[in-house]
């Protein structure tokens, strides 16, 4: 996956350059090894957690950490660590399809597996020195030890750099002293290894530190009972209290007053690969109701045959294939970002931080859409199974809990839609992504007579790409606009922001299904993809009808008189024309997963 500067495209240029689908990568283009190291993890998750789903539920956390050490065994909590270090040394995407497939049979050792291998390893291996990489990385790969991080206190949830705990240097200069509370660490009941995060005297930003933790050598350390929770029930959750705990000055990680850098970056790849982690349990989710309603017999036929048990089928569907097509596309973005930087000279660290960094916007948008599709398809489960999808006896009502959390973690959904609006307009300000320039063509484009001219109808997804196009160019009006009204202001429109948010996460995932789609067809023929291409064309549709939705909002915040009737007829011309049959559509690819009997694209 070589690519050289101008085969990148860089974070957010997606809303103003046009991708061709032979530049995204998608599942169907899993190399062998990808293949491979697929079928390792989806044989490892039915033994060894699916097979096992009453005790994780049971609160067996001994169970969870059994596994994580079995995972370690085979080499899954290695994968994106370098071989140098005692691990697979594997691509970002190959992280994502281990994360993806490994993450299905429970949220509590998909969220043990995830906390580990990302915010647990991760910053070490990008931030530490040699002697720390060389100290704590290979037994993190191995299993022989498991990392926590500390980084959530009480009263600083989302303003992740307002922590009170703090590190004070010693009179020798040889430690610091860690003293404070932090909440909600995951993994903390059997970690051996903390990333935890201080304040030095009144430094404006946190600092990292490298804490060991012997539960018999304490060292001022002590845990709470585990929480109880809705979800994720073996998974191992407890505060963690830090009294006078000493930790040599050689544990300081990155650098003093770099803590909040290590931070948001470590959260930038846990969106993205918690977007993957949801992945499986999507399909999973989709299987076990089309199952459920194969089976279940009412009015004397399988409410499989009812058309609005096909309707959920088939949303529930083409939701997971778009999440996992944009999914993909931003994992391999990210990948072939690194190994540019690497070619390039650029250390492993450093390509590595810089490459994720550079797609920030790419996985907010994918953290939000994953967790909300889980939450989705694991509500319409349950609704198909009823009455019994109500009880713990069958598995939906797992599914819903422990998907409820994605939304919270890595970051709000919340905060996310704000944040990677923020960063489009950041980097618009730097001069790192042209917005205004087209905002502007937009903006005087509104003026003039629009074109009539029509797209080849004939030409498979002519029409699709003129329409995203469309909905590219209200985007840049509506944001345009609103940055020009609200100026240094917009940072506390909240609302237009999140409006904002949800127009640009709509077009870059139906832009996402309907290139893989595309490239699938362009390689096997549209007759053997019509259910991925009908599945690409009912993403747009709807995304359509958000964009026009969250458009208007953005439009009656702050346009009145000709400019908002001017705004609102631009959002009509960008918006309007895209038609289709949804419910011949949606019962094409019901028909598809019932005949299968599971979810199959």
């Amino acid at each position: 996956m070589e690519a050289t500067e101008k085969d990148i495209l860089r974070g957010g240029q997606f809303l103003v350059k046009e991708t061709k689908c032979e530049d995204v990568f998608t599942p169907e283009d899993f190399s062998e090894e990808q293949n491979m190291m697929k079928e390792a993890v989806m044989e490892f998750n039915e033994r060894e957690i699916i097979a096992h789903k009453p005790r994780f539920e049971a609160k067996d956390y001994a169970l969870t950490e059994e596994v994580m050490r079995k995972a370690g065994e085979l080499g899954f909590l290695g994968v994106a660590v370098p071989e140098a270090y005692g691990g697979l040394g594997m691509g970002f995407v190959s992280t994502c399809l281990t994360c993806d497939y490994i993450s299905s049979g429970t949220g509590s050792f998909s969220t043990a597996f995830g906390a580990h291998t990302g915010i647990g390893t991760m910053p070490i291996t990008l931030y530490g020195t040699e002697a720390q990489k060389q100290k704590y990385v290979p037994k993190l790969a191995s299993g022989e030890e498991f990392g926590a991080y500390c980084l959530t206190e009480p009263g600083a949830g989302s303003d992740a750099n307002s922590g009170k705990t703090t590190a004070e240097l010693s009179s020798d200069g040889k430690s610091y002293k860690i003293n404070g509370q932090k909440m909600w660490i995951s993994n903390a009941g059997f970690c051996s290894v903390m990333i935890v995060f201080a304040r030095i005297e009144d430094d404006k930003n946190i600092t990292g530190f490298i804490v060991e933790y012997d539960g018999d050598n304490a060292n001022g350390i002590t845990l709470g009972e585990e929480e109880h929770k809705l979800g994720l029930n073996s998974s191992s959750t407890r505060q963690v209290f830090f009294t006078q705990v000493k930790v040599p000055v050689e544990s300081l990680l990155g650098g003093r007053g770099n803590g909040f850098k290590i931070a948001m970056n470590a959260l930038n790849v846990g969106r993205i690969k918690l977007s993957a982690a949801v992945l499986d349990a999507c399909r999973r989710v989709i299987s076990l109701s089309t199952n459920y309603s194969n089976e279940r017999i009412q009015f004397g036929i399988p409410i499989a045959k009812f058309g609005a048990i096909k309707h959920k089928l088939a949303d529930m569907a083409v939701r997971t294939y778009a999440i996992e097509s944009a999914t993909y596309r931003a994992g391999a973005e990210i990948e072939k970002n690194i190994l540019r930087l690497e070619s390039e000279g650029v250390d492993h660290q450093e390509a590595h931080l810089k490459g994720i960094e550079e797609y920030a916007i790419e996985c907010s948008i994918v953290k939000v859409l994953g967790s909300e599709t889980i939450q989705f398809c694991s509500d319409e489960g349950i609704q198909i199974y009823g009455g019994m999808g109500y009880s713990a006896d069958a598995p939906m009502e797992a599914a819903y809990r422990d998907a409820r959390i994605a939304r919270i973690y890595e970051g709000t959904n919340e905060i996310n839609r704000m944040l990677l609006v923020g960063m489009i307009l950041k980097k618009a300000m730097k001069g790192e992504l042209d917005i205004m320039g087209p905002a502007m063509k937009v903006a005087e484009g509104l003026m003039s007579i629009p074109s009539f001219d029509k797209p080849d109808n004939s030409v498979l997804f002519e029409v699709e790409k003129e329409q995203i196009k469309k909905l590219k160019k209200a985007i840049l009006m509506c944001a345009g606009k609103a940055a020009q009204h609200f100026a240094m202001t917009i940072e506390r429109e909240q609302e237009v922001l999140m409006n904002l948010a949800d127009m640009v996460i709509e077009v870059y995932t139906a832009e996402s299904a309907i290139l893989r789609a595309e490239k699938l067809a362009t390689k096997k023929g549209g007759q053997e993809t019509e259910h991925q291409i009908a599945m690409s064309k009912l993403y747009l549709y709807q995304a359509i009808k958000n964009c026009n939705q969250s458009g208007e909002e953005v439009i009656l915040s702050f346009a009145e008189g000709d400019e908002q009737r001017m705004l609102l007829m631009g959002l009509k011309r960008f918006t309007k024309g895209y038609t289709i049959n949804p419910k011949e559509m949606r019962r094409n690819i019901a028909a598809k997963l019932i005949e299968e009997n599971q979810y199959c694209f």
